[in-house]
């Protein structure tokens, strides 16, 4: 059997800043063709360019080539950067894939790639493929499962706004629920269409610290939202260390659920978050979502 995921060589078709602090970079490239779309938070590896090098390190060949162990045989200098990003909308007739950048200076070599980048330079993503059965798709690249809960809650930083925009276009339009969403200052909104009964807050920063207006938002909103009470001494949650591990914990999607939250960003926010949800004002966890794509003081990932 092919490989699931596959190394898409793919170019830039074009670039927009969107904000002071969001590009849009759009990505081409007839190997689109079999780029398969799994979901509306749908997760891609973007491998970077190298210095004077690009991609001709990279001995991956063809559509079923073994792209990881390729890209770990690599020596640390010439193993090009790789990166996790949203997609943020794939159209396949036309073989463009839309990728929303945060745009933050030298802080990794993903920012400075985007600040440079032009019309014509190539790029690679990891992806999946399409698959020769639709019961082949594969899972785990998109966590967005709200099964038929009556109530959403999605928040987030400027990191997961192309996914939360995402979900939001996506929406059934019956959905009812509250986003949040933290970005750096008040002229990076975004323009979004969500359901009229889905309210969207843009939170801006502003010089304050990261998180602390998102959270007393999400604070304000599980208050007047969430009525089950604090959970007893039963109830336990894991302790992750966002330093060195990996804050991800998504539920299976369920029939019956009266509220779903979906919760992406730094991952001391989104642990600090769920602990309250769970916690503090008695969300089941099994209804909580929540994905640390950043840690705060550590390299970009």
């Amino acid at each position: 059997m092919a490989t699931r995921y596959r190394v898409f060589p793919v170019r830039v078709a074009a670039v927009t800043a969107l904000t002071p602090h969001f590009v849009r970079v759009t990505l081409t490239g007839d190997a689109l063709a079999e780029f398969a779309a799994v979901g509306l938070d749908q997760r891609i590896k973007v491998m970077l360019p190298i210095d004077g090098l690009g991609f001709t390190d990279l001995p991956v060949d063809g559509p079923d080539a073994d792209w990881y162990a390729a890209w770990r045989s690599l020596p640390d200098d010439r193993r090009n950067p790789l990166r996790t990003y949203t997609v943020r909308s794939f159209r396949p007739d036309a073989q463009e894939l839309d990728i929303d950048f945060v745009a933050h200076g030298d802080a990794g070599p993903a920012s400075r790639w985007v600040s440079s980048c032009r019309v014509g330079d190539e790029l690679r993503i990891v992806g999946p493929r399409v698959p020769e059965s639709p019961d082949d798709l594969p899972s785990g690249a998109a966590e967005f499962a709200p099964g038929a809960a009556n109530r959403i809650l999605l928040a987030g930083d400027e990191t997961a706004a192309p996914a939360i925009c995402a979900i939001l276009e996506a929406l059934d339009v019956t959905t009812v629920g509250h986003v949040f969403i933290e970005v750096p200052t008040d002229a990076d909104r975004l323009p979004v269409t969500a359901p009229a009964g889905v309210e969207v807050r843009w939170i801006a920063r502003n010089g304050a610290t990261h998180g602390v207006r998102m959270t007393d938002q999400v604070h304000a909103w599980a208050s007047s939202v969430v009525t089950t009470g604090p959970c007893d001494g039963a109830v336990e949650l894991a302790d992750v260390d966002v330093d060195e591990h990996v804050l991800w914990d998504v539920p299976a999607s369920a029939d019956e659920r009266p509220v779903y939250a979906w919760i992406a960003g730094e991952a001391g926010c989104v642990k600090a978050l769920r602990r309250h949800l769970v916690r503090g004002v008695g969300l089941d966890r099994e209804q909580v979502a929540f994905m640390g794509y950043w840690r705060n003081g550590k390299p970009e990932q």
